[in-house]
């Protein structure tokens, strides 16, 4: 059964099965209508079986109806073998949600990049428009972007803690206010006085949520907050050893590595003179040191984040948003894993 060349028309479909047009839209959109009998549902299904019918996708977007699709959108690559390590809990956390909602994916790669930047928009066009919505990953995104799309209601998710001027931004990210006092706490109870915070330069969302954790952990105990900002990892250790600090708190795994071998260097022990702790897993947009131990050769004492619960919970806040607009917000505690770097001080540098 055919029904000439070209695109397969809902209207040939209708005719070659004897039914409606309007009957045959009602079975593509799996309606349980009283008026479709089982044997007319199963003829126009044989029909667009064996005329190898396909949705017209942008028809439906245009008539405002669900693809049953949703985007995901990365402001970094993804498969380069160190990213895609960091970013494939997220994308299976993802997949395996769309399928149990019964949605596709779209992933946006490459198409909209312009000055060596990913971009959503490309001549003024909002490139994500063919999904009913999307989530949206990538440490370095564009604030401009995110505003634009709270601006024009277009339901999305980002993977992590994000805020826009223009309105509240829907995400699931990682509470890391709460794992960041957490690790200060366990630390504090293993008899550390003195503990510091090694943070990035960049100020995004996760490096202020886990500088805030950090900063009220301290004074909870009445301490003095302890916050070095410094890129080179021999000067930070430098400074860190001149505040008395036995163990330090590292937002950046890269920056991590240069502090393991900026110690082995100096004769220092980690964990005997030094307890290091990585606020979160190895960062694909930072390389460490050269002269550093590869992250993945040290077992970290660290806060692990919860990368596939967060990418399931993405797909079930956007379904959500796709039925009510209304923003979400959700977070997820970390988990902490001890690890092998850190220990209790030694009792010559306990205060």
């Amino acid at each position: 059964m055919t029904a000439g060349s070209g695109r397969i028309t809902q209207a040939q479909v209708a005719r070659l099965a004897g039914v409606s047009q309007a009957v045959v839209s009602m079975v593509l959109n799996g309606s349980d209508s009283l008026r479709i009998t089982p044997e007319t549902r199963d003829r126009v299904q044989q029909v667009l079986r064996e005329t190898g019918y396909t949705v017209d996708i942008m028809g439906r977007r245009l008539r405002g109806k669900s693809n049953r699709i949703l985007g995901v959108f990365t402001y970094e690559s993804v498969f380069p073998s160190g990213v895609a390590d960091f970013y494939r809990p997220f994308l299976l956390g993802i997949e395996e949600e769309a399928e149990e909602q019964g949605f596709d994916l779209l992933l946006f790669t490459s198409g909209g990049r312009r000055d060596g930047r990913r971009r959503i928009y490309e001549s003024g066009t909002n490139r994500l428009r063919i999904a009913d919505g999307s989530i949206l990953l990538g440490r370095h995104n564009d604030p401009e972007e995110l505003a634009q799309l709270v601006d024009e209601q277009f339901p999305f998710v980002f993977v992590g803690r994000r805020e826009s001027p223009t309105g509240p931004v829907s995400y699931v990210g990682a509470d890391y206010v709460a794992a960041t006092r957490e690790v200060h706490e366990w630390l504090w109870g293993l008899g550390h006085r003195r503990i510091g915070l090694l943070g990035v330069t960049e100020e995004n969302e996760p490096t202020l949520d886990r500088r805030a954790g950090y900063e009220a952990a301290a004074r909870e105990h009445r301490r003095t907050p302890l916050v070095f900002l410094e890129e080179d990892p021999a000067l930070a250790l430098r400074q860190a050893r001149d505040e008395g600090v036995t163990a330090l708190l590292v937002e950046s795994s890269a920056m991590a590595d240069g502090i393991l071998a900026s110690a082995h260097d100096l004769g220092l022990g980690v964990p005997e003179d030094l307890s290091l702790v990585v606020l979160g897993e190895a960062d694909p947009s930072q390389q460490p040191p050269v002269h550093a131990v590869p992250s993945t050769a040290t077992d970290w004492s660290m806060s692990r984040i919860p990368r596939h619960e967060m990418g399931v919970h993405a797909v079930r806040v956007l379904v959500g948003l796709l039925a009510n607009p209304k923003p979400r917000q959700l977070l997820l505690p970390c988990l902490l894993h001890e690890g092998a770097t850190t220990a209790g001080p030694s009792t010559k540098h306990s205060r």
